[in-house]
């Protein structure tokens, strides 16, 4: 039997029944990742499998560096080929790794390979994928069709001027790809030469004059109207903490002024600048009826040193340990006073708070909407199959998991939408063994709607993609 094979992760007959039956033929929804719209908008081909597999992935990067393997291997100069050996000799080291799975799963639901990896395979292995990859349903447009992919929230900056977007609208491609609100740069008043250079992109994006703070407000503002204008339905922000330093607009007024000037913002001046940007597009969500994503809790670039040689995003953050419950509750409160709240989705990185988010999404669910709070899918470290069972575990303790809208790539690879069908095993497989247990009805057409409803239905009507 191969190691990918029908019931892989499904324990139990009632496990394999609900997926095969219910779970597996959903369409996706991934409501948040990184793909680049560029790659949609050019319909990319993929040369090789270095490219559509290895190339900005630092998951594999942190694995092959534990397994030994030099830095030219993973963000390095080496060849393509030479970077896929180092991967191969590193994963049949990563044993109760997610990444053997992940990496077996995706080489079989994308070029039929069963093949593990091994030193030993990875000749055969690069011909045969390389092979695929030629064929005309490879391409990053029908990879999505494919894979049944409806809708793809991309991460997009306000300063993005969209014209990838504007080229994949155009094109009615099928899959919706949309994208999302994300602002952080512009709480990074502290930097003060990236800040002001920022500022003028951002300004010269929105065509509007940035003077004064006003001004910037108006640009802000200008910007989420375009997205909304081509589908954007979401905003995002990647936070070691959520901000609570209230202050008023006067005050926020005259810290970026002084940061215009040149002249450097206090550690408490960003905090309190950060807050009112964070308040400010809360507001703008409410107002237009988009989600509001908050990921929480990441402490990033740990060694100054290869921060300083490869720069961010690769390889070196972990989970934070800063506290999250006080801040993140002033936060929401804040906008729910004034009836801002957006429907929001809470994402932490530490599953040391799962409960603290698993109780303070009830406390800001008022009854307007189902599930208007909610507690995100296990994210970044956590999306693997523990990770996901802790954080299913403690928002069914908690809440409602009925009302959940379930999982997402966030990625940056064409190569990840399998991790959907690996949630979904993993979710079916834990029902059936809560009713095994004797702890949820054996009735399949109640566990049926919980599962279609997670998978996809929930997400469809959570986010107004089909309004």
């Amino acid at each position: 039997m191969s190691f990918i094979h029908d019931d892989f992760l499904l324990s139990t007959p009632l496990a394999r029944r609900l997926f095969h039956e219910v779970a597996e033929s959903q369409p996706i929804i991934d409501y948040h990742s990184h793909l680049p719209p560029s790659d949609v908008a050019a319909d990319r081909r993929f040369g090789n499998l270095f490219d559509i597999w290895l190339a900005g992935d630092h998951y594999k990067w942190r694995a092959m560096r534990s397994n030994g393997e030099a830095e030219k291997y993973c963000t390095g100069d080496a060849p393509p080929y030479e970077k896929f050996l180092a991967l191969a000799r590193t994963i049949p080291n990563c044993l109760r790794n997610p990444l053997y799975h992940w990496c077996h799963i995706e080489l079989k639901r994308y070029f039929g390979i069963d093949e593990l990896l091994t030193p030993e395979s990875a000749p055969r292995i690069w011909e045969q994928a390389n092979a695929r990859l030629a064929d005309p349903d490879r391409g990053a447009r029908a990879i999505l069709t494919d894979f049944k992919v409806e809708v793809v929230c991309t991460t997009d900056d306000p300063a993005d001027p969209l014209a990838h977007h504007e080229t994949i609208a155009a094109a009615n491609i099928g899959t919706k790809i949309l994208p999302t609100f994300r602002p952080d740069n512009l709480l990074k008043i502290d930097q003060t030469v990236f800040f002001n250079s920022y500022v003028e992109k951002l300004a010269a994006t929105a065509d509007t004059d940035v003077a004064t703070f006003r001004g910037l407000l108006g640009a802000l503002e200008k910007r989420h109207d375009a997205f909304h204008a081509i589908g954007g339905r979401l905003s995002d922000h990647g936070l070691p903490q959520a901000t609570c330093h209230f202050c008023t607009e006067t005050e926020a007024a005259r810290i970026y002024d002084k940061a215009r000037l040149g002249q450097q913002v206090t550690p408490e001046e960003q905090q309190q600048f950060a807050t009112f940007i964070m308040v400010h597009s809360g507001r703008l969500d409410a107002q237009k009826g988009w989600v509001k994503q908050l990921h929480l809790g990441p402490l990033r670039n740990n060694s100054t040193r290869l921060f300083k040689s490869l720069g961010p995003d690769t390889g070196f953050d972990s989970i934070g340990d800063l506290p999250q419950a006080h801040a993140l509750s002033r936060y929401l409160d804040a906008l729910d006073m004034d009836g801002s709240l957006p429907r929001t989705i809470i994402y932490n990185i530490n599953p040391a708070d799962n409960y603290v988010m698993g109780t303070m999404i009830g406390n800001f669910n008022d009854g307007s909407a189902a599930g208007k709070v909610q507690f995100g899918s296990g994210w970044w470290f956590l999306d693997q199959k523990e990770g996901m069972e802790w954080q299913i575990n403690a928002l069914s303790n908690l809440g409602l998991l009925s009302h959940w809208v379930g999982m997402l790539t966030d990625s940056r690879s064409f190569m990840s939408f399998p991790r959907h069908e690996y949630f979904r095993r993993i979710f079916c497989n834990l029902l059936a063994r809560d009713v095994a247990a004797g702890e949820i009805p054996d009735d399949f057409e109640m566990l049926r709607t919980l599962v279609q409803r997670v998978c996809y239905g929930n997400a469809r009507n959570f986010f107004g993609f089909y309004a």
